[in-house]
């Protein structure tokens, strides 16, 4: 069995607004969030092999947010996860190595929400609803995938979480 997380950047800063869409920073709420992400994963045990990060400024930003790892993951940056499409993320999932047992996108909405909902086909759960109709800023969903990677689809992702920075206490640090 295999794990994915799918991590939505946290809350970016608008106060440049000729700043380009891919060089926004995160903003104060947003580097909060991240923090009491981080605090959550470590303490939930989630600790990616591999980390797969679009390029935008705000998704390294919310990546480095969550270091230090107890056990540094690969990460690999790449161009393709700017904004890109809940199809366009299932393949790149689906092309994963079958040595990674866990995995984790860091992106950008609408494709992280549009991916996630993918993978649960039918909600059955309170927080399958909730995950559907919305994926908020430092979102995580966490997904176990039965199988390999090249063959996960629609509807074969078994939700094991979704944690919102709302759900969250705020960071002591």
């Amino acid at each position: 069995m295999h794990q994915l997380l799918l991590l939505r950047h946290a809350k970016s800063s608008w106060d440049e607004p000729k700043l380009a869409d891919r060089d926004r920073p995160l903003n104060k709420r947003g580097r909060s969030a991240a923090a009491a992400m981080r605090k959550a994963m470590r303490d939930l045990g989630l600790a990616p092999d591999v980390v797969l990060v679009s390029t935008a400024r705000r998704t390294q930003e919310t990546l480095t947010a969550l270091e230090p790892w107890d056990e540094t993951p690969v990460v690999e940056p790449l161009e393709q996860l700017y904004l890109a499409t809940a199809g366009q993320l299932l393949r790149i999932v689906q092309g994963l190595s079958e040595t990674v047992r866990s995995a984790m996108l860091v992106g950008h909405n609408p494709g992280m929400h549009e991916l996630a909902a993918l993978l649960i086909g039918q909600p059955v759960s309170e927080q399958a609803t909730r995950l559907t109709e919305k994926f908020p800023t430092g979102a995580l969903a966490e997904f176990a995938v039965r199988g390999t990677w090249a063959d996960l689809d629609a509807g074969e992702g078994q939700l094991v979480r979704f944690l919102t920075p709302r759900d969250l206490p705020e960071p002591l640090d």
